[in-house]
């Protein structure tokens, strides 16, 4: 079986190591839930701005500087707010420490609607101060090792147009405080297609600290592979439509022609093309492989279904929260049996599939987990490894699920099964991953254990994926839209359901409101119960069944 790899700052799907009614009641509800949680509401004249926020923790810093454990020696910058209906303000940061970036040093300032200071999540406690800023184990050095790396995790493939470029960071993510290395390789792999790396290098001692990949959408109509004939929203130029939707910031998609990108020390300075797709009528591809604009119609279906999804269902404007469109990329690379989004381009990118194990990887519920890579970047930005990585993966495998779901396309129906849309008969089973039983693909975890954070991401996601089916569906057999699931605890006990659009807002809260780049499964288990609090209170039928959920995949 072969493999395949992700490239970086990008998120992948697959490994081989391994009627918008149901949707406006979607919306609704959630909408509904989250008023009667955050009663009494301010009213909007009266409600909190950003920039309200951003002074009143300003202020909290400024106060606070010390019991928040920082220091002259440090800088802070806001990465994201969130401003709730009643008024209470959540502010995002990011550290630095001698202009050196902190890895783990993101907190998150809760304020009261009065902008009193009510609490902060930190994803490090520990003391930031170091003795020197001056590595003992030099940037040259500290690539090739990271080259090294890349070559190791390749398994002595041939790699080629191998670059590496170090960054001086303070490593507060494993342990004590330290100078360290990030070191991203980058390459192509012997058929052109790319591998990337992140390496974290001690700077004293030159040890190996960790190491992850990084590979991590006028009106018309479209004839898809997967969905069926679906509706697009496109621009016209003169006397042809463009497929770029006005109404989603400019999303558009494009041809990479069977490109790929080409990086130098970490920097691509030249991408595949994204050559706009162009049409003469609006009716768009044949629903067949053959024309090249059907998988266009894929990926753009699947970017305008999630940025619905987070707009609609969680008051969320584009995937940066800041109505900005990405753009897509189609026909990536040679038989490329991959799908990632890159945070350096803002872009999504498919292959074609090598055809024997993976057809065309533009299917919904791959463009709502690559997407969702894209949210947890610009939120809690979880590290892609370990269980924080699991944690990074079961997120984008949580909302791809739920994109699926509120689109209601009646020939891709909502289920919990990753991908079955684009497996072949090649591929050994129906789908790349299992949200019931997660084992079910051979590799993933049902339960968690101590060693869950030593597997490879794909793997360790299946904890947090066999929690959400277990919050949404509940133990046991049952029936979902004719696919058939029978999902086991791993306590024996039993567990009931609430239901996927409550699993989804409090899933969304804990993300964008609790969790850390260090987050594990256990900090999982607090910023959910914490989520479920805030939307239904302590107590409730809703908390009480986070609790039991987790508890059921051995997380309490």
């Amino acid at each position: 079986m072969s493999r395949i790899r992700s490239v970086r700052p990008v998120r992948s799907l697959p490994s081989l190591r391994s009627s918008r009614l149901a949707a406006a009641g979607v919306a609704a509800t959630t909408t509904a839930l989250l008023a009667a949680a955050l009663v009494p509401a301010a009213d909007a004249a009266d409600r909190p701005t950003r920039a309200t926020a951003l002074d009143n923790a300003a202020s909290v810093l400024a106060e606070r500087a010390s019991a928040l454990g920082l220091t002259s020696a440090q800088q802070t910058k806001v990465r994201d707010v969130v401003v709730d209906k009643d008024g209470t303000q959540h502010v995002r940061y990011d550290r630095t420490y001698r202009n050196l970036p902190v890895l783990g040093g993101d907190f998150v300032v809760h304020l009261a609607p009065d902008g009193s200071y009510e609490g902060v999540n930190r994803a490090t406690k520990k003391a930031i101060s170091l003795s020197r800023t001056t590595p003992a184990l030099s940037a040259p050095k500290a690539a090739d090792l990271a080259a090294n790396a890349l070559r190791a995790a390749n398994l002595g493939e041939t790699l080629k147009k191998l670059t590496a470029k170090p960054q001086l960071v303070v490593d507060a993510l494993h342990g004590t405080p330290k100078l360290a290395w990030r070191t991203e390789a980058v390459a192509q792999d012997e058929r052109g297609n790319p591998v990337a790396r992140v390496v974290l290098t001690d700077a004293g001692t030159g040890a190996q600290i960790d190491a992850w990949d990084s590979l991590e959408s006028a009106s018309g109509d479209g004839k898809s592979l997967y969905g069926g004939t679906v509706p697009l929203q496109t621009t016209l130029s003169g006397s042809t439509y463009q497929l770029k939707d006005p109404t989603r910031g400019n999303t558009y998609t494009g041809d990479a022609a069977n490109k790929t990108d080409l990086c130098i020390f970490g920097i691509c300075i030249s991408r595949a093309p994204a050559t706009l797709f162009t049409d003469a009528d609006n009716h768009w591809g044949t629903g067949a492989t053959s024309d090249r604009a059907t998988a266009a119609v894929d990926a753009q279906y699947g970017t305008d279904v999630t940025w619905d999804y987070y707009k609609n269902v969680h008051g969320r404007n584009g995937i940066g929260g800041d109505g900005k469109g990405s753009y897509n990329r189609v026909h990536y690379g040679n038989s490329y049996n991959n799908a990632f989004w890159d945070d350096s381009c803002f872009c999504m990118t498919y292959g074609d599939g090598d055809g024997t194990q993976l057809g065309p990887l533009v299917s919904l519920d791959v463009a709502g987990h690559e997407m969702s890579h894209g949210v947890t970047s610009k939120t809690a930005a979880l590290t892609y490894s370990g269980e924080s990585g699991g944690l990074n993966e079961a997120t984008s495998d949580i909302f791809g699920t739920l994109v699926e779901f509120y689109a209601a396309n009646s020939s891709d129906p909502g289920d919990y099964l990753i991908g079955e849309k684009i497996v072949r008969s090649g591929f050994g089973r129906d789908a790349l991953r299992y949200m019931d039983k997660p084992s079910k693909d051979g590799n993933s975890a049902d339960c968690w254990s101590s060693s869950v954070g030593n597997l490879d991401v794909h793997y360790s996601s299946g904890v947090a994926n066999h929690f959400f089916y277990l919050l949404s569906e509940g133990s046991g057999a049952k029936t979902v839209n004719g696919v058939s699931y029978n999902s086991p605890t791993c306590n024996g006990s039993s567990v009931s359901g609430i239901g996927r659009d409550k699993v989804g807002a409090i899933w969304y809260r804990a993300l964008t409101v609790y969790m850390t780049s260090s987050t594990n499964y256990a900090g999982a288990r607090t910023a959910t119960l914490n989520a479920a609090k805030d939307l239904y209170g302590t107590g409730s039928a809703e908390y009480n069944a986070v609790a039991a959920a987790w508890s059921a995949v051995n997380v309490g």
